[in-house]
């Protein structure tokens, strides 16, 4: 993630709606991609600072302060382009489901960022049958007795058809710990499922139907065999007794789609993050990490292989520091997964799959 320079000299960040030094409003264009502040004229237009365009902001960033995205003035949409995507909210009759709201997009502007940088197809389901949206759902409760309050029906983060649904409990940091140390696992996080369900539906995008099938089968199995009896065998039995010599979780070995997925998550975990090391100019063993997400980045595929030995190599060396960091401050790891050879090899597939789209 990038950091952006206010107009007087202030770095902006890509939450940031206002800046503390000159109070200027601040927002995301969503035409330019880029956090500017703004300047509001006498018709109540806001000109952005970096190209001296008009907008006007989302309708959920004047109205419930949840975006922080503007749209050009020339635009008629009420929605920023993040926004549109969200076809259910939280109700929002309930006192917590505002603040669950606005981290749920949060995330999933923060996971945008990470797909227009790497010029994937962003299209939601208003323009074409075949695109995303998402839903923001809660468990259903009922009350027993006029008292205690059980799970009447509950909501399953998932993705079909494009369509991408995540518990807003999993916005609930104490409610996601639990569930962590219940699923038995070492790493999850609200960025993490909006990437990991992304890559279903990229799946469908870049992979079904395509040349590039029988590879992917090669790699991490084939996607025919029964889901459901394997979502029922990993449930009742764990997950393979091999998992970490292939694959790069334990969830990755449930089916070859949960595979793909956690290694697609993985991916965009690493170009974000390097991006954001890279502006902060870190350097290891005196050379400063790259940044994967760059505008000029070559789409030969003879520089894209050396590309990912550069992003591997950085990844390696980045992830020992954070890891180093964290066990410092006696904290969990950064980054608790291997990169075994199998899980290299997705990762390779996947990172030539996206700069070839």
């Amino acid at each position: 993630m990038k950091t952006y320079t206010c107009q007087c000299g202030n770095t902006l960040y890509f939450a940031n709606s206002l800046c503390l030094t000159c109070q200027r409003p601040v927002g995301f264009l969503s035409d330019a991609q880029v956090i500017s502040s703004c300047d509001i004229d006498a018709e109540g237009h806001w000109i952005a600072t970096v190209n001296g365009r008009a907008y006007r902001q989302c309708r959920n960033y004047a109205v419930t302060n949840i975006c922080n995205w503007l749209i050009p003035q020339d635009k008629q949409q009420a929605l920023c382009d993040a926004c549109a995507l969200t076809d259910t909210i939280p109700d929002q009759s309930k006192p917590d489901n505002k603040t669950l709201w606005f981290r749920m997009e949060q995330a999933k502007r923060h996971l945008l960022y990470t797909l227009y940088k790497l010029k994937l197809p962003v299209v939601g389901k208003r323009d074409a049958p075949d695109g995303m949206s998402f839903r923001f759902l809660e468990d259903q409760e009922e009350a027993l007795f006029g008292r205690e309050l059980t799970v009447k029906n509950s909501v399953i983060t998932g993705h079909s058809d494009g369509v991408i649904t995540i518990n807003i409990k999993e916005a609930e940091a104490s409610k996601r710990l639990e569930m962590r140390e219940m699923m038995n696992e070492r790493y999850r996080t609200l960025i993490g499922h909006f990437r990991h369900e992304s890559g279903h539906y990229y799946w469908d995008k870049l992979v079904k139907n395509s040349a590039h099938l029988d590879d992917f089968r090669q790699l991490f199995g084939d996607e025919r065999q029964d889901y459901q009896k394997s979502l029922e065998r990993y449930y009742a039995e764990g997950p393979a007794k091999n998992w970490y010599q292939q694959c790069i979780s334990a969830y990755a070995s449930m089916h070859p789609w949960e595979d793909w997925a956690e290694t697609w998550a993985h991916y965009l975990h690493m170009v974000d993050t390097l991006e954001t090391a890279h502006e902060y100019q870190t350097s290891l063993e005196n050379i400063t990490l790259s940044n994967p997400l760059i505008d000029e980045y070559p789409y030969s595929p003879s520089f894209n292989e050396k590309t990912f030995d550069t992003l591997l190599d950085d990844w390696d060396k980045l992830t020992t520091l954070l890891n180093a960091l964290n066990r410092s401050m006696g904290l969990d790891d950064a980054y608790p997964f291997v990169l075994t050879p199998p899980a290299r090899e997705k990762l390779h597939f996947i990172h030539l799959l996206v700069r070839e789209s």
